[in-house]
């Protein structure tokens, strides 16, 4: 953390009045003390370098300027990351630490046009290069000799893959596969760093040999001189646009006029072209799923770091800003004593452990799964799928929320620039689309769910296992409701298991009135949808609990009730956020309710005094928050000031416009 001159003296006795040592929970969120020493140096050794600063405010800069004050402090960072490495034997976590997440940004600031290069380009080229491939290809992209992007989306297909356009040929004569888009919307649209930044692609084309369509696989593509870096010949590309966030990235469109590459450019590590055009399929075809459930995994974890950014800035403000009067001829109070302050702020920092427990849990399953494919071992891979496809929607989609919450906490300060929310909340709600738009996500857990269903005295794999009791009871509502966490956690699984029955009921009562099944499931869709959130919030419900009560063995007894209390804030905030379902499917009662409401109105009173100290854990320093009103000083009104006067206007007390247009406007003479 910074060391302020002088706190606000509001903010300072919040401080005080702590009841758990911060830096224990700051030490625990970071998985030890020599995780915090590692990351504080390595945030040291970053902003020491001064590459966050900059000469003038990035907002009054002109398109073309945010990208080439990107690219300058891209290269900047990818310096010190090359010394990093050199230095300390460092691996990749180190490159991912530096461009992800809250540090990344702060560097960075909206988004960088190298982001894919390490998140998808590298990765893609580990998951499904051979190892001749991975030789030639990975220590060039690890030293930066090319700059890569991944062109999966085009302009008339996202999510539907199988949809997508472009083709790559395959010529046995030369050798050589041709790419080709054969419309306007085959045009790849989107890729991070594609615009005028990549020198290299990995596209995602239909693969044609011997008059067949194999269907979707990786290829590499040249797409600039590596001199030069003028476009090669058939290589149309160039950037989208301005957009509502993300602006720094560089997101590019591109299309091929008959472009050829070598047979070695297609990666695979899974499937094979043979010399005489002969196609090798893969083991199975699900072995491509790698580099999406990777990004998908990630996704999870920068959501919790945005959550956590966002609730520091409000809680903090809220602490500093007083406003009306609760009793009166008393003193303006902080607004952070209204309850419907706290009501705002506390969930969305149970919600950065509930997530951030779930992404470590969800990154674990990854290594495991991904070494068990090495082997053959796929039994758990449509488990992994499901799970991060529903888990990359409910994350982002509470980001988003618990973002666009915080601001709305933060009145209309919370609307200036200067707050860096709304920044913020441009990052996050870009990721309910990319990566998998969030409903498509939801219903591709969905058909994982019914599947799952249907595996009568089949044992379940662990994340759905719940299912197999829900079958056996028939949903009864014979034992009673209990005010407790664990009831609430099987309240949810008898959501999710009562959604998913009534959805293969309905399936099936359509498709024997005439419908098909593909009819059949359409009609179903937003049941569909709603029994894989319900699926989700169950799981994530039930990972809080169990992994915090692991968690809290191992902690201080002032630190352990505050974690129990987040863990009880968020399950019963997602109870009355979901009273509907749980009367609907589960024993509890009117009165049970009423229980409810008051446990959480008491957890909010019992959570108040530790608001600041819970935010404060999370560690963020300022150059990361990049916020006037969530600084650690709480000087939040001299910041909004002192962001004010950096506006190019109030650098002349009278704008040349006035004497343009307005004067002669006053005067009758426009």
């Amino acid at each position: 953390m910074s060391n302020p001159v002088k706190v606000n003296p509001d903010l300072q006795k919040e401080r005080e009045k702590c009841t758990f040592n911060v830096i224990e929970l700051t030490n625990v969120i970071d998985g030890g003390p020599q995780k915090t020493e590692e990351r504080k140096k390595r945030e040291d050794m970053v902003f020491k370098e001064g590459i966050h600063i900059d000469e003038v405010p990035s907002d009054y800069l002109s398109h073309k300027e945010k990208y080439e004050l990107a690219v300058k402090k891209a290269c900047l960072l990818f310096k010190m990351m090359r010394r990093l490495q050199e230095e300390e034997n460092a691996g990749m976590e180190n490159y991912m630490a530096l461009l992800g997440g809250t540090l990344g940004t702060a560097i960075l600031g909206d988004g960088s046009p190298l982001t894919l290069h390490y998140v998808m380009f590298i990765p893609t080229l580990m998951g499904q290069g051979t190892v001749e491939q991975q030789a030639y290809w990975i220590s060039r992209a690890f030293n930066l000799n090319i700059i890569g992007t991944y062109a999966q989306t085009e302009l008339g297909h996202g999510t539907f893959v199988r949809g997508l356009e472009t083709t790559a040929t395959y010529d046995v004569s030369t050798k050589e596969f041709l790419l080709h888009s054969p419309t306007l919307t085959a045009y790849k649209w989107w890729p991070g760093g594609l615009a005028h930044t990549a020198n290299y692609c990995v596209v995602m084309a239909q693969l044609y040999t011997q008059g067949e369509c194999h269907g979707i696989h990786p290829f590499i593509v040249q797409l600039r001189d590596e001199e030069t870096h003028m476009p090669l010949p058939g290589i149309k590309v160039g950037e989208i646009g301005a957009k509502l966030g993300m602006n720094g990235t560089n997101n590019g469109f591109l299309g091929f006029d008959h472009v050829r590459i070598p047979r070695e450019h297609m990666l695979m590590k899974n499937s094979k072209v043979l010399e005489d055009g002969t196609y090798v399929k893969a083991t199975s075809s699900k072995l491509t799923y790698g580099t999406m459930m990777f990004v998908r995994v990630m996704l999870v974890q920068d959501m919790c770091n945005y959550m956590a950014k966002a609730v520091t800035i409000a809680t903090r403000y809220s602490a500093v800003r007083r406003q009306s009067q609760l009793r009166p001829d008393e003193p303006e109070p902080q607004i952070l004593d209204y309850v419907t302050q706290q009501h705002k702020l506390l969930i969305g920092t149970a919600s950065v452990h509930a997530f951030r427990l779930c992404a470590s849990w969800l990154w674990d399953m990854y290594n495991n799964v991904t070494a068990e494919l090495e082997t053959g071992d796929l039994e758990r891979l449509p488990e992994l799928h499901a799970l991060s496809c529903c888990l990359k929607a409910i994350a982002t989609s509470d980001a988003a929320a618990c973002v666009e919450r915080c601001r709305l906490a933060c009145g209309g300060h919370g609307y200036m620039l200067a707050s860096n929310l709304p920044l913020t909340y441009g990052l996050v709600t870009a990721a309910c689309t990319y990566e998998g738009e969030n409903t498509v996500m939801l219903l591709q857990t969905a058909r994982y769910l019914v599947k799952a269903w249907h595996q009568s005295g089949a044992a379940l794999p662990p994340t759905v296992a719940y299912l197999a009791l829900a079958r056996d009871t028939r949903l009864t509502h014979s034992q009673p409701w209990r005010n407790e966490v664990d009831a609430i956690v099987d309240g949810f699984q008898r959501i999710a298991a009562g959604k998913i029955a009534l959805c293969v009921a309905q399936i099936e009562k359509r498709e024997k009135s005439g419908m098909t099944y593909e009819d059949a499931w359409n009609m179903t869709s937003v049941q569909l949808t709603a029994a894989s959130e319900a699926h989700c919030r169950a799981f994530i419900l039930s990972s809080f609990q169990k992994e915090t009560e692991k968690l809290v063995k191992t902690v201080s007894a002032p630190l352990r009730l505050v974690l129990l209390q987040l863990v009880e804030l968020y399950a019963v905030y997602w109870a009355l956020e979901c009273v509907g379902d749980l009367l609907r499917f589960s024993s509890i009662s009117e009165r049970d309710i009423e229980g409810l409401q008051n446990w959480y109105e008491d957890l909010l009173v019992k959570l108040r005094p530790n608001a600041v100290g819970l935010v404060d854990s999370f560690d963020i320093r300022d150059e990361i928050l990049h916020s006037a009103l969530g600084a650690y000083d709480g000087r939040a009104y001299e910041r909004l000031m002192e962001e004010a006067m950096k506006s190019p206007l109030n650098a002349e007390p009278v704008n040349q416009s006035f004497h343009k247009y307005l004067k002669p406007f006053m005067q009758g003479k426009l």
